[in-house]
């Protein structure tokens, strides 16, 4: 029955990940202009990832043969999911080895988003890096599948499908964080990653996936040194800002390590970081996030 429950959640999440290529797949309106839509299982606003692959695909959408190499990104107002966003690129700049875009948002006649990003030719030079961390593989971790099940009974009634809803991108937490017992932890994690199922070869295709993923869990990182408990009433959480550095060539359906800390917080802004490593070790991408961590009265 364990076996049958598994398989159907494999089933349902290479689904989730073939919504998510379409939802990834922007209509063009007209020279610089793309429509996206949001997915229907959406709460009330558009989750940030989405945004970001989004309008990484249209960027990429007005550059030829070169690669992103990095994206910065601020989330102005959050994301209606009912509606339509429309993006709308700037073509800055193309040189002879790198191009500039900025990509802005736009949702009830106002700006939701903008983003700068960076393409550049392929090219050889001098090379050095981070280390990856020692971390078990995933094979021998719980699939994102059984540990949500163990700790779905202790959510509250109303989100308990949200929760348990597939997703296009299945996640294996090094230690899994017991998000309900309120005990503080130092601000660190270590998540493997991977789209639920294969993707296409083009290296555009897996940058905005991995874009896309980029957001699911770094925010998370922050509240560990607090204790806070999963979906307390207390807090107000958003993402302020992303940042993205691409470093190497990857694959988002291959399993990439995504080590993730927190080393402040303050003025009700924590500040997130994240290295994220292929599996032989070769670091991939660096990813920074600045977030809304507001304490209210529940």
């Amino acid at each position: 029955m364990i076996h049958d429950e598994s398989e159907r959640a494999a089933t349902d999440s290479a689904a989730a990940l073939s919504s998510l290529l379409s939802i990834l797949d922007l209509g063009a309106i007209e020279d610089n202009f793309f429509r996206g839509v949001s997915p229907a299982d959406r709460w009330q606003r558009v989750y940030g990832g989405q945004v970001l692959g989004q309008a990484l695909v249209a960027a990429y959408r007005t550059v030829q043969d070169r690669i992103c190499h990095s994206l910065h990104a601020y989330f102005l107002r959050a994301g209606d999911p009912r509606t339509p966003i429309l993006y709308e690129v700037d073509r800055s700049r193309d040189g002879r080895s790198f191009s500039a875009r900025r990509v802005v948002a736009i949702q009830h006649g106002v700006p939701i988003f903008t983003m700068s990003c960076s393409f550049a030719v392929e090219e050889p030079g001098m090379e050095h890096q981070s280390p990856m961390p020692e971390a078990p593989p995933p094979e021998e971790l719980k699939s994102e599948w059984e540990w949500r099940n163990e700790v779905v009974s202790r959510l509250p009634e109303q989100v308990r499908g949200w929760f348990m809803r597939a997703r296009p991108i299945e996640m294996r937490p090094v230690v899994p964080v017991d998000r309900f017992s309120g005990e503080k932890r130092e601000g660190k994690q270590i998540v493997w990653f991977r789209a639920a199922s294969a993707l296409p070869h083009p290296q555009p295709l897996h940058q905005c996936v991995l874009a896309y993923a980029s957001d699911m869990t770094l925010l998370d990182t922050s509240l560990l040194p607090h204790g806070y408990t999963l979906f307390a009433p207390e807090l107000q959480l958003a993402s302020l800002d992303h940042a993205i550095w691409f470093h190497r060539p990857f694959r988002a359906d291959e399993w990439l390590l995504y080590v993730q800390d927190s080393p402040s917080a303050a003025g009700s802004r924590s500040f997130n970081r994240g290295e994220i490593f292929r599996r032989d070790g070769t670091l991939v991408a660096s990813v920074a996030q600045e977030g809304l961590v507001r304490q209210r009265n529940p």
